[in-house]
């Protein structure tokens, strides 16, 4: 278990450098003003031209935005299950490790999030009732793909039933990829957030799997 994880945290180090490497190459490669109000995008001729090619789909705009409350609730329901835990065991270091790395995982994630709220890479290549916001990561994408996943691995641990096991992981396969091209598709990102937040869960989902790994004695 613990040579697993090794490997599962070299692989979040490399997604994460992929990550790093991209957000630069979006601020130096091909950078045109042809955001809202010429703001500064970067590939713009590629950002532009996807962006031409899907055209804005308020649609599913709003309903990949009303589903991005489901890894919300996903969060919820672990948080749930941890503080039952502590409230029955009566002891922090009783609940389950797994739990524990979990939400801290979590918190990762979020500030990740609000990182990139407080200082934009770029804007969105639409208003969103009338207000510019930042675009780089998608944030959406990102709580899906860091969330999700740890649905699955969570389920495969405590559930017994290799039927349920398997329905949860194809649900939630499903889910993330009509999440991940719903926002693309949507319009309301350019092509590059996407992609940039496909390399950051990828990085923080490996690193969070590494650590529970290497946690297992076994």
């Amino acid at each position: 278990m613990r040579k697993n994880g090794k490997k599962e945290i070299v692989s979040g180090s490399v997604w994460t450098a992929v990550f790093a490497v991209w957000t630069v190459l979006i601020q130096v490669v091909d950078v045109q003003p042809s955001g809202q109000n010429g703001t500064d995008i970067g590939f713009a001729a590629f950002n532009c031209w996807f962006h031409n090619l899907t055209g804005v789909n308020m649609t599913i705009y709003t309903i990949t935005d009303w589903l991005g409350l489901v890894p919300l609730f996903v969060c919820i329901s672990f948080a749930v299950l941890g503080l039952v835990q502590l409230i029955q065991r009566k002891s922090l270091f009783k609940v389950d490790k797994d739990i524990i790395i979990l939400g801290i995982y979590y918190i990762v994630v979020i500030s990740a999030y609000l990182i990139f709220e407080v200082i934009p890479i770029n804007y969105r290549p639409v208003l969103i009732e009338g207000v510019m916001e930042a675009s780089y990561p998608s944030s959406t994408v990102l709580l899906v793909l860091c969330v999700m996943p740890t649905l699955t691995e969570q389920m495969n641990r405590r559930i017994m039933n290799h039927g349920v096991k398997k329905v949860i992981g194809i649900l939630t396969i499903l889910f993330s990829g009509y999440m991940v091209i719903g926002r693309l598709i949507s319009g309301v990102h350019w092509f590059t957030d996407i992609a940039g937040s496909v390399f950051l869960s990828a990085g923080l989902f490996f690193f969070y799997k590494g650590i529970v790994l290497m946690s297992n004695k076994y």
